[in-house]
Formats: C-alpha cells, structure tokens, sequence
C-alpha cells in the first residue's frame, strides 16, 4: 500500500470547494463526485457553469452535441457568451470590484497592480483601440509579452472584442515567433519594448520586428513600454501602446459558445508547431472548474503560477484566478535572480496562497541549497501546483518537506496545451503519494491501455487515453484538421490517445512515465526514461539527467543518460561508476545503461520539459524534428560533444 507524503485535516476537507459542491449535490465526498462526473458528464459540466455562475449572456440549450463524433464535439451549444467578461466585466461591478486582480513584481522589483474595476476599464478601452485599428471579431491577435498588468490586460482584451488570442512565449526567436505569426495568419501583435532576465536586457520589440518582416498578415504591432527604452519604429505600422488604450471602451463582444477565443501551439514531434484551437465557453468552464477544484481556490486568494503567456499554464493561470475571483500575481525574469530567494520572498511579500512551479524549476532551486527558503515566512501559501514532466522522488520531497514544511500539498496535474488544461490531478480533499497525480481530474474519462486496447493496473505500464469528450479540449489544429485526427484520434476509433506512459497503481493512485514516444525497449522490455532519471537524481552529485534509447546490436536498445553535475561536483569516472551502480540497484543489472556522460545542460523548451527526441537525434544524427521551442539550441551541441 502506497504512504501518503500529505494528508489532509478534517478542517481542510470541511473547507475545500470541492466537499461544498460534493455536498449541494448530495454526493459524500470527492470518490462519489468523481464517480457521478464520469458517469453523467452532461449533469457534472452544466451543474459547474450553474455553480460557478459564470455569465452566459444567452443560456445554452445543450450541455453537449457530439453527433459530428467525439472529435468534433460542441458544447453550451446555443449559449452566448464572453470568457473575459466572465473573468473580468462580472466582478468589476460587483462587490469585488476595488479587489486586486493583477499584481505583478519585475526582476528589479518595480511592481503595479489593477483591481477589478481598474482592469475591466482597461481592457474594454484596449479593445475599443483595436477595434479602431480595423481588429474584427475572429482576427488573430499574438501576445509577445513579458508577465505584466499589461500583459493580463492585452489578454483579456483581445478576447473582449472577440479577436482571438495567440500567446507566444517573450523569449522566442523571431523564427520561432514568425512561424506561429504566419501559421495563424495574425493581423497584429501586441508585445514590450524589452525585458529584462538575470540583469540582461531582452529586446524583444527587436525580436518582434524581425518576425514581422517575414509574417505579412501583420498589419498593426502595439508596443507597451515595459522597461521604457528606446525602440526602431515603423510608423505605418507600429502604434504606441497609450494611444490605443486610451481609445473609448466597447462592450464586450457576445459570441457564440464555440467561438474561438485561443490558438495555443505546442511543438510536433516533427513538422510545424501545433496550434490548438480553443473556444470561449469550453475553456472557460474547463479552466475555471480545475482552478475551483484542484487548486482550491477561493475568492480574495492570491495565485500564481511561475510561467509565462506562451505556455498554457499562463492563460490557465489568468482564466483560473479571474473566473474565481481570486488575485492573480506575476512574476517577470528569473524565478532565481536577483538571488536565489526570489521565488520564497514573492510569497513572502505577496502573501501568495497558491503557487504553481515546474519539476525543473525545483530542481534548479534546489541546487542553491535549503538556506534561501530557511527563513522565509511562507505561511500564506496553503498548496503547491505543479506540472509540466514527471518528478523524480528527490526533489519532490525537498518541496514538500523542506519548502513546504511538510504541511502543503504538491496538486500535481497532467494534461496538455491541446488538452485545455489537464486529464490528472491531485486533490486538497483526498491523501497525497509522493510523485502522484492523484486521480482523473473531475468529468475526464481517463484510463490506460496496453497494446491491445484492454485497461491496465496494479502498477502496470500503458497508454494514457481519455474515452470521452470534454469542454476544453481543442476544436482541432489550426488550419490542418487531418493532422489533428491522426495525432490524437487515430489508433482506436473514438479514443483520444495523449502519448503519454501512465500506471494506476493499487491504490488508485495515477503515475506518468514520460512521453511513450520516449519509451526505451531494453532487451524487449519497456522502461521509461524517467525511471533511469530518477535512479540518477537521486544521487547527490546530480543536479538533472536525461535518458535515451540508443540501438544495440545485442540488447536492442540500451540507455544513454546525459548528466548535469550538481554544483562542485567534479564529473568524472567515479562519480559515472556511482550513477552506473545506482541504476542497477534501482532498475537491475539488465538496465545496465550503456553510457553515461556529462553536459552542462540539457535541450529543454521554454516551458522547462527536457526533449528527449532532440538528444537521441542529435546522437544518431537525424531529423529532431520542431526545435523552435528550445531554450538554448546549442545545448544539442553540448550533447554531441559530450564524453
């Protein structure tokens, strides 16, 4: 039987938001709410719109219409609505209209704030500004900003005048910013002039110009003078960002449930990005549900996600908080500049209750040691979130215990950018095992399959599909439909196949094992990469590691796993004879891994997940397919370099 790391209080559970709707519905507790929302989605998604009363103009007539097949299915059919006047508008003229909504902290501390009634003012005047700069309803509109009140509010505003949002991430390259530009077919951008990241200016209005030039549906590029330096100018095109909010407020547009509101992209394995497409009703009602449910949040909390717009636990972040009422605070530059104490003392200071970070990101915190967090008042916060990869053991119980005090439950959740939020999550009502993702999240038809399409449990290895609809799930892949069929929907009829390894475990407990494109098959038996990552983290002398599958004359497959040395290690032979050890005490003399070799970092993207297939191909020399998410391309090269 799996040890619970967190354990709930009966004050806890009595308090959560997901006990009082368990409760108004006549159902015990989370296993019976959970059981009714798979067994009855229609019933579980209209009584959550109904719960969270989330402002439909015209109320729908139909909670789901899946006769186009799951694929293409609909819901709120025949509803009006506005997602940012929902998360927005509703409360400005409520009794929560003088409470923060944005707060947002800069690298070098300067910070602004807008309340309810100040943001809902901007953003119907920023919408009013671009509907003057010929934006019409349906226009793509990219966001290239750095996290910001005027980022928050660029967002909500393109959605108000019922343009539709393209966040891409600040610290892409104008290739990478021009193919998603020109995928979309957007007709203006709103970005910054710069920002600034461990003290070094970022010029992304430079960035933005260069992708411009190679995106000529771009007609119009609003510039917000974030750190208020001198930019180049395009007088027929670029206008400042002042002149446009200062335009005269339009009412929010009331669209259909299903008009689009987001293209969100997400890297392909290979080929182009990804954009996912995403409507108003359905990911309104979704992301509003997980923020209510799985984060717990409440009006007057204060959340906050260590992320930017380009990734969607950006939007998820800015959807959750708003539709909740809650504050939404933000954080620009580096979570660990000017010093490693950054993240702790944006807590401290903001007197965040929720936090959301990435297994990376803790991994690198907590390389700088425990003396950053040893005096830190973290008392607000009362959970974490987390996402993006698998945890290994190790660092997952540094944040619970020595962050968190062992007092804080990680929510971990799981889904994807086309997923509109996620198919797993952890709950403050139910115990927590360590690394788990608790269960599927309410209302997902989640399981896990072998080869042959037959369920999997007891700790055993297979596909993770989800069996049915939901409302947040994309309409598709921007302008290519067929790729969208057969990336997700192709190998059983009906049946959205993720692409992720998952196991059940007895006692219901959910685990992810990495990509299942990632999959190592080591003398015909399949191990996961984070499994041998995993057995490498858990070493002291190791900060991260990545494992890949490399041809074998004898055993098929064999391991290769790169290491980044924890800080002062010195990589050498005795430290690869400890980690080879290691593996085989935790996997067995068979996973015996064929190399193990030092980097000084890894090929991850700009939302923190290591790319697996990138290192295997920079070993093999081949095709690695979509790179124009990584960070730091170069760090393939410290790949092929290294010994």
């Amino acid at each position: 039987m799996s040890e619970p790391v967190w354990t709930p209080s009966r004050d806890v559970v009595a308090a959560a938001n997901t006990t009082r709707f368990a409760h108004a519905h006549g159902l015990a507790d989370h296993a019976e709410l959970l059981r009714r929302s798979l067994d009855d989605p229609a019933w579980f998604w209209d009584a959550v719109a109904t719960w969270l009363d989330l402002g439909f103009r015209t109320p729908y007539e139909r909670v789901v219409d899946t006769s186009a097949g799951p694929q293409w299915s609909t819901w709120f059919v025949g509803g009006t609505l506005n997602l940012a006047w929902s998360c927005i508008g509703r409360h400005a003229t409520s009794h929560a209209a003088d409470r923060p909504a944005v707060i947002a902290e800069r690298e070098d501390g300067a910070l602004t704030s807008l309340t309810y009634r100040e943001l809902a003012d901007d953003v119907a005047r920023l919408a009013g500004g671009l509907r003057a700069a010929g934006v019409a309803s349906g226009d793509r509109v990219a966001l290239v900003m750095p996290m910001s009140t005027a980022a928050i509010t660029a967002f909500h505003a393109i959605a108000w005048a019922g343009a539709v949002v393209v966040p891409v991430f600040s610290g892409f390259s104008a290739t990478a910013i021009a193919a998603r530009l020109v995928d979309s077919g957007a007709v203006a951008v709103i970005t910054a002039d710069a920002t600034r990241r461990r003290g070094v200016i970022v010029p992304i209005k430079h960035t933005v110009d260069q992708a411009v030039a190679a995106a000529p549906s771009v007609r119009v590029v609003v510039v917000q003078p974030h750190l208020d330096t001198n930019v180049d100018w395009a007088p027929a095109r670029d206008v400042t960002w002042d002149a446009v909010a200062a335009a005269t407020p339009i009412e929010p547009a009331w669209v259909a449930s299903e008009h689009p509101v987001m293209i969100a992209y997400t890297s392909g394995t290979t080929g182009q990005p990804k954009g996912a497409v995403h409507v108003h009703g359905g990911l309104l009602v979704k992301l509003a549900q997980e923020a209510h449910f799985q984060a717990d949040i409440h009006p007057g909390d204060r959340l906050s996600w260590v992320t930017d717009m380009g990734w969607i636990m950006g939007p998820w972040a800015t959807i959750g908080a708003h539709a909740n009422g809650a504050t939404l605070v933000v954080l620009d530059g580096a979570p660990d500049a000017p010093g490693p104490d950054r993240v702790a003392r944006f807590v401290e200071r903001h007197r965040v209750t929720f936090l959301g970070v990435s297994p990376t990101l803790v991994r690198a915190l907590r390389s700088h040691g425990d003396a950053a967090y040893a005096d830190a008042d973290l008392s607000s916060l009362r959970a974490f979130g987390s996402t993006g990869e698998p945890w290994n053991l190790e660092p997952y119980l540094w944040l619970a215990e020595q962050v968190g005090g062992g007092r804080l439950p990680i929510i971990n959740i799981s889904g994807g950018t086309e997923v509109g939020a996620c198919f797993l999550s952890c709950d403050v009502t139910v115990p927590i095992t360590a690394c788990s993702l608790g269960r599927p999240s309410l209302g997902m038809a989640m399981d896990v399959w072998d080869d042959e399409g037959r369920p999997v449990r007891d700790g055993g290895v297979g596909e993770l599909v989800c069996t049915a609809p939901w409302p947040g799930m994309t309409r598709g892949i921007w302008g290519d439909p067929d790729r969208y069929l057969a990336t997700y929907w192709s190998r059983w009829p009906g049946v959205w196949v993720h692409g992720d390894w998952a196991s059940v475990d007895a006692d219901g407990n959910w685990f992810l094992h990495g990509r299942s494109d990632d999959t190592l098959n080591v003398a015909g038996k399949r191990v996961g990469p984070a499994e041998y990552e995993s057995a490498l983290v858990g070493h002291p002398g190791v900060m991260e590691a990545c494992a890949v599958g490399i041809p074998d004359a004898t055993k098929g497959e064999t391991a290769w796993c790169y290491v980044v040395p924890a800080r002062g290690v010195v990589p050498d032979d005795a430290l690869r004879a400890e980690l080879v050890a290691a593996i085989e005490t935790d996997l067995g003399k068979a996973f015996r891994p064929g190399a193990v070799r030092f980097v000084t970092t890894l090929p991850r993207t700009r939302s923190a997940k290591i790319v697996r297939r990138a290192v295997r191909a920079a070993v093999l020399n081949e095709d690695p397919g979509d790179l124009s998410t990584l960070e730091d391309p170069g760090a393939l090269d410290a790949i092929r370099a290294a010994t």
